[in-house]
């Protein structure tokens, strides 16, 4: 009779319209709490939430889509989390003025090289065409790199994977190379982990100051755009690199 009361219990909470939602929030805290307690950079706040998450779905038989559905209000702030992005921005306009042309020429050279090296890696562990088109989206935020993988032809859900996997190792190891090479200007450092880790990235450049958050916030805005614009135009490029051989 009890197991039954509570197997019953159980049931309406999981049915609550605000499950999905006090679920995600609870997760975040407590991984929260844990990364500030301990101040380990391999646990990052998105991925100790994510396994919470998953492991709480598993052990209770929900599937994806109803968490995803009853969370649906916490994915519409993401879109005013990001326009407060313009913030820092706007307070560091002046200085990005000065340093547009480096701006532009980092994010160029730095993105081409990292999609360069990331494809060549990829061919030579064996790689398909489409795991290719996938990893070619993996540096830049989320939303623009599952839109990218679909359009190219690579897989959109697991370029969500690689984008997760790039932004949390990229933010685990960026502060300690960092440190190694000596970079210490918050322009630049804003500027690596905005190319490099993206939207997690531009978290811990947060952490850091507003401008190394601004910074990472423009590079990890103006990669996107670019990613969008042109690598559609690379991805039928190695295609064809493909069919020719």
């Amino acid at each position: 009779m009890i197991n039954a009361s509570v197997d019953n219990t159980w049931l309406v909470v999981q049915q609550h319209p605000l499950f999905s939602i006090g679920l995600t929030l609870i997760a975040f805290q407590l991984a929260l709490a844990l990364y500030r307690r301990t101040g380990w950079l391999v646990l990052q706040p998105v991925l100790v939430s994510m396994l919470i998450v998953v492991t709480t779905l598993l052990l209770l038989g929900i599937d994806y889509n109803t968490y995803r559905e009853g969370a649906a209000p916490i994915a519409l702030l993401l879109g005013p989390a990001t326009v407060a992005l313009a913030v820092p921005l706007y307070r560091n306009l002046r200085r990005i003025q000065l340093l547009f042309w480096p701006i532009i020429l980092t994010i160029v050279v730095g993105g081409v090289f990292t999609l360069l090296l990331t494809l060549t890696i990829a061919h030579l562990l064996g790689a398909d065409l489409q795991i290719l088109l996938t990893l070619a989206t993996k540096s830049v935020t989320m939303p623009i790199a599952m839109l990218a993988a679909d359009q190219i032809g690579g897989i959109a859900a697991l370029s969500a994977v690689f984008v997760m996997i790039t932004g949390v190792v990229g933010t685990a190891i960026g502060p300690t190379m960092l440190r190694w090479v000596g970079v210490d200007h918050p322009a630049a450092r804003g500027m690596t982990y905005g190319m490099n880790a993206h939207a997690i990235g531009t978290a811990r450049a947060l952490e850091e100051g507003e401008e190394c958050g601004a910074f990472a916030a423009l590079s990890m805005s103006l990669l996107g755009a670019l990613t969008a614009v042109f690598l559609p135009l690379s991805a039928t490029l190695l295609v064809w690199l493909y069919s020719s051989q």
